[in-house]
């Protein structure tokens, strides 16, 4: 549930047949549709969508049947020839019912076992028919006690205990019933029963199943006594910083032996690109910024979306760095695989175990934020920036560059996790009546120069994310190129200032927006004079370079309670959700 969804669905399985219910809406809407009847189910899908083909309704909804009613389907993902797979199965007689993609999926089992009279075989000459992603769960009358699975580019997670055998898009789901879980490679199906699970590949062979023993519990996807799992993970930063620099700095020395793998293609590298969606991207701009203060070669931050279409120059020489908290965004996904048929070394930072990134990248540095179960991200991203911010300093010294600032660095990471909890401490009593003034606001701005601006890009998407409230950032110093005209009375303008050398090129930028009448909230160091401001959050000391990481707990406590403010269902935001794992 704590995707994000529009609608949702089950399909049960008893000895009388398959029983579907569904709902537009929230999972008590489906709860008040099953509850109170007599049920005597031992198999069963179910599903919670946000809507690619057709609108959100109850027949757009999943789990889809075939007209018989003895087949029903749930699918993640988009069938991109579902129009030519539609037209055939209509030319052989097939009414469609909804507006989706997903139902001709069922309708072509169905056309199969027809053919073939076995449902294994039916389901898999379905698959090979199909083009574009798609995470499949099917049951079926023709077959008691089965579920079969399907898994490309659409992640797929197994589950195994006593009780039974699962499946799910995500481990949190599977959590309240086994730890013991696999991810299945793409092109792989699954035949589910419910004490075994045969595994074949995408050429049909069979395959040994390879079980791993998933390091959260239940415990972990619970809200610990807060109201939102979003407030419950923006606490947990101090702790999720700590345990991902844990035996990762030794004395004086940063330490990631993940990297010893490719160390000879790292020397090589002659450009290094960082590559990632949303979030993660905003991180991937912070790795760029820090790896271009310390070596003397190309670094850029690109959108994995814009890389996997663009004409970007990557070989042998290039040194990718992939970022996600999930492991399992699409175009990620895609952009890796590009980047490492063109030769490029590749290097994934990512949050879950064994995800399908970590498992096609050369080497894999995992941030330890555990599990995050609110959409918008708060504890992944500032542990990828503190594992970036590692990373890059290990690159450097892999390539021969020094900084005369290592030993303040070292201290200052060492201290991180106190810095982050100081920062929580400082601002949360304070936020709560600046976040007030964005309650009826229908646009504000966030502005900061230089790694500020990483702040801006991360501060203005949280807000918009779950707040629903515009928001845009720029560079304070591009403000009078344009964006200045959208300044007027009583407009929001939530300006960075933690970087000393341009602060004060910032904060004549912040007093031309004063001029326009904007109400100001500055987030800045220790030192930068802001008198006639206020609103104002200072960070505890820190170096220039790590600031953004403690400044991320002000702008999420902000958008946070602002969100409040309005009413929004923070931890679900509409349209949203946690892993995109579609185009």
């Amino acid at each position: 549930e704590y995707r994000g969804y529009d609608s949702a669905g089950v399909t049960l399985a008893d000895d009388q047949g398959l029983r579907t219910f569904k709902a537009k809406g929230r999972l008590s809407e489906l709860r008040n549709i099953v509850e109170n009847r007599e049920l005597h189910q031992h198999t069963g899908i179910g599903h919670t969508r946000w809507a690619t083909h057709g609108v959100p309704n109850n027949l757009n909804a999943h789990p889809h049947t075939n007209s018989a009613n003895t087949i029903s389907l749930v699918h993640n993902g988009i069938i991109e020839n579902y129009v030519s797979l539609k037209q055939m199965l209509e030319n052989n007689g097939y009414v469609f019912q909804s507006e989706t993609d997903s139902e001709a999926v069922v309708h072509l089992i169905d056309y199969y076992y027809r053919r073939f009279q076995d449902m294994e075989t039916a389901f898999k000459r379905a698959v090979r028919d199909l083009e574009g992603s798609y995470g499949l769960c099917v049951i079926s009358t023709y077959a008691p006690d089965t579920v079969f699975v399907a898994r490309k580019e659409s992640p797929m997670i197994l589950g195994i205990s006593d009780e039974g055998t699962y499946c799910a898009s995500d481990a949190p789901a599977l959590l309240e019933y086994t730890r013991k879980l696999m991810t299945l490679n793409d092109g792989d199906i699954a035949v589910l029963k419910p004490e075994h699970i045969a595994l074949f590949d995408a050429k049909g062979n069979e395959k040994k199943e390879e079980w791993m023993e998933f390091p959260y519990d239940l415990q972990s996807a619970q809200k610990g006594g807060y109201d939102t799992f979003m407030e419950k993970e923006i606490h947990e930063q101090p702790q999720t910083i700590r345990e991902t620099m844990r035996g990762r700095i030794e004395g004086k020395s940063i330490v990631l032996p993940e990297l010893d793998p490719i160390l000879g293609r790292i020397l090589r590298a002659d450009h290094v690109l960082w590559i990632a969606c949303g979030t993660a991207y905003h991180a991937c701009v912070y790795g760029q910024m820090v790896l271009n203060r310390l070596v003397p070669i190309n670094s850029t931050a690109i959108p994995a979306s814009e890389f996997r279409y663009g004409n970007y120059y990557v070989d042998k020489n290039t040194l990718c760095i992939f970022v996600s908290q999930s492991g399992e965004t699409a175009d990620t996904l895609a952009a890796i695989k590009r980047a490492k048929s063109s030769g490029a070394a590749t290097i994934a930072v990512a949050n879950v175990l064994g995800s399908s990134l970590t498992r096609i990248a050369d080497a894999t540095v995992y941030t330890c934020a555990g599990l995050e179960i609110a959409v918008a991200s708060t504890k992944a991203y500032t542990a990828q920036l503190t594992l970036i911010y590692l990373l890059a300093q290990k690159l450097a010294e892999i390539m021969g560059y020094s900084t005369r600032e290592h030993d303040e660095i070292i201290t200052y990471l060492n201290e991180l996790d106190r810095l982050t909890q100081e920062t929580i401490s400082i601002a949360k009593p304070v936020i709560r009546e600046y976040a007030s003034m964005l309650k009826n606001e229908h646009d504000v701005y966030f502005i900061g120069r230089q790694l500020d601006y990483v702040s801006a890009m991360e501060g203005a998407l949280k807000l918009k994310e779950i707040s629903y409230i515009h928001a845009d950032a720029y560079y304070a110093g591009e403000l009078k190129h344009g964006p200045i005209a959208l300044i007027q009375d009583q407009t929001v303008v939530i300006a960075f200032a933690t970087q000393p050398e341009v602060a004060s090129k910032t904060i004549s930028n912040i007093k031309e927006t004063v001029a326009r009448g904007a109400k100001i909230i500055l987030i800045t160091d220790q030192n930068t004079p802001a008198e006639g401001f206020t609103y104002v959050i200072r960070i505890p000391e820190i170096r220039p370079d790590l600031a953004c990481i403690i400044s991320a707990v002000i702008f999420q406590f902000l958008a946070y309670y602002a969100a409040s403010e309005r009413g929004c269902d923070i931890d679900k935001p509409r349209n949203l959700a946690k892993s995109v794992t579609v185009e």
